[in-house]
């Protein structure tokens, strides 16, 4: 079975983004270490899969070739297919990407079960909080970034329990410390 991934930024007290969806916090540009650590996790994924809300902002930036970001990385992310998970959509508006609804445990179980790759998941707040308070997650990768903003969007909302156990915690150069955690499964 595939392993599926969760990479995501945060502050040091838990916000993935403000109160208002601020991202400014975030530490750039990355230290090489952070690049090499992101890169390492991305090397056996074969299919993002981010949640509506997140895809509109996200697969148009990666498609508008972002300044400051290198071109092996740009490709990476325009090239690599994409699943929306969404009960809205019905067809994907985007190129490489496709949609895909109904129930999400069974929808990931399934991406899950498929022959392929390991899958990444980047963030996006309401799917972040149904892939955790469901268990559909094996590894989580947080980036603690040196920033406290006391409000906004939690990575764990109130209520989610989450047993996890420590794979590792890595420093890196520009002071964000990677968070890497597998659920505790019973």
């Amino acid at each position: 079975m595939r392993t599926f991934k969760l990479q995501v930024q945060t502050t040091v007290d838990g916000y993935m983004a403000g109160p208002n969806g601020e991202m400014d916090w975030m530490t750039f540009p990355w230290s090489d270490d952070l690049s090499a650590y992101a890169e390492g996790i991305s090397k056996s994924v074969d299919c993002i899969v981010l949640g509506r809300k997140l895809a509109e902002g996200f697969i148009p930036a990666w498609e508008s070739q972002p300044e400051g970001e290198d071109q092996a990385s740009i490709d990476w992310m325009n090239n690599t297919p994409k699943v929306v998970v969404s009960n809205t959509l019905t067809e994907s508006p985007w190129q490489n990407a496709v949609v895909a609804g109904g129930d999400l445990v069974e929808t990931i179980t399934e991406l899950k079960s498929r022959p392929g790759g390991d899958l990444i998941a980047y963030g996006g707040g309401t799917f972040v909080a149904d892939l955790i308070a469901n268990g559909l997650l094996d590894e989580l990768h947080l980036f603690v970034n040196p920033t406290a903003i006391g409000a906004g969007m939690p990575v764990f909302p109130a209520g989610a329990y989450a047993p996890l156990q420590r794979v590792n915690a890595t420093a890196t150069e520009c002071g964000i410390t990677v968070l890497h955690y597998a659920p505790k499964r019973p």
